[in-house]
């Protein structure tokens, strides 16, 4: 049994995602074009935000191939870097996967060029292509493809994956209307990923807690395998279902996304409740998107039952000098705590 399978069978898999938009939030990526050089400029950053995620409670480090992809690299004019970008990202996360024992996953996304003709299907295949070769070279677990808006291009993803003879989990993102660009609803795109050899399906990105959750019943009763679930950590609504559809009013109605998102941001509880409304949706592949902060990670695995090394700095407010209730907590200060 693949490793991937095996922890699957055990309970829940949590995987963080979401390196694009926190090494930005550090300093280290440029908005626009999100293209992951860091990997390449400062490897450090990345090893220590995958030790972060696992310390915080995934069960799996990610490569950082996500948009490390050639029409990426074509677009700041660094094809050349194509190669040794992601293998140096592979690398990085082998090493963190061998010393903390997490899966390890090679990733592959939406590549934003496809379209349902020829030329762009030979083109986008032949990107995946490469970019899996590099993965199985690394000897991942099993590679991720991700945020696919394009049920088609999700199933190219798969092609090139299976091909390989390594299981995929494949997500797709669902933007304000809840069907791929091609007009297919996720549960029937989750149902032929299925049917053509995904081990994983479900959604990511694009959509928070609250707009995802209700996509993932009908995914459940259309599959028999394992479901995934992993959203952003934003509120986003009925209203406003997309993270690229959020206005913020403290802002004259501007558009939060992608580098304004910060009222707008889950607390750790709101992940905390869907990773145990998803548990019981049927959800057992679960993590969140782009946003990710280890708190976020924490308070799923948790929901999770998991107990991971960041659980013991686990808020005890029991403690606290004028919300506590333990013994040494002055009266005085406990009385005051209305007026905080």
């Amino acid at each position: 049994m693949d490793r991937l399978l095996e922890r699957l069978a055990a309970g829940p898999v949590v995987c963080a995602e979401g390196y694009l938009f926190e090494c930005e939030r550090r300093g280290f990526l440029q908005a626009g074009a999100y293209v992951p050089e860091v990997v390449l400029e400062h490897p450090e950053v990345v090893a220590q935000l995958h030790r972060e995620f696992v310390h915080a409670g995934s069960d799996v480090v990610e490569a950082f191939t996500y948009y490390g992809h050639r029409a990426k690299l074509r677009l700041i004019g660094k094809e050349d870097l194509l190669e040794p970008l992601n293998r140096q990202a592979l690398a990085i996360a082998k090493d963190v996967a061998d010393e903390t024992g997490a899966l390890f996953a090679g990733d592959i996304s939406n590549t934003n060029i496809f379209f349902p003709d020829d030329e762009a299907r030979r083109e986008v295949r032949a990107m995946f292509d490469e970019q899996v070769a590099w993965a199985v070279d690394a000897g991942v677990d099993y590679v991720i493809g991700e945020t696919f808006s394009w049920a088609e291009e999700a199933l190219l993803a798969l092609e090139a994956i299976k091909g390989t003879g390594l299981p995929a989990v494949i997500t797709l993102a669902m933007h304000q209307d809840p069907v791929t660009r091609d007009g297919v609803l996720p549960e029937e795109a989750c149902k032929r990923l299925e049917e053509a050899g995904a081990a994983v399906v479900g959604l990511n990105c694009i959509r928070g807690p609250r707009t995802m959750l209700p996509l993932l019943a009908p995914i459940r009763a259309a599959v028999s395998c394992p479901v995934a679930a992993l959203p952003v950590p934003y509120r986003t609504t009925e209203e406003q279902p997309s993270m690229q559809s959020l206005r913020d009013p403290g802002r004259g109605g501007a558009q939060a996304f992608p580098t304004a998102l910060e009222p707008f941001t889950c607390t750790r509880q709101e992940l905390g409740e869907f990773a145990a409304a998803a548990l019981d949706a049927g959800a057992l592949y679960l993590g969140i998107c782009c946003g990710a902060g280890p708190q976020h990670v924490r308070a799923m695995a948790e929901a999770a039952g998991k107990a991971p090394p960041a659980s013991r700095y686990s808020p005890d407010m029991s403690r606290h000098s004028f919300l506590g209730s333990a013994p040494g907590i002055t009266d005085s200060y406990r009385e005051y705590a209305p007026n905080l």
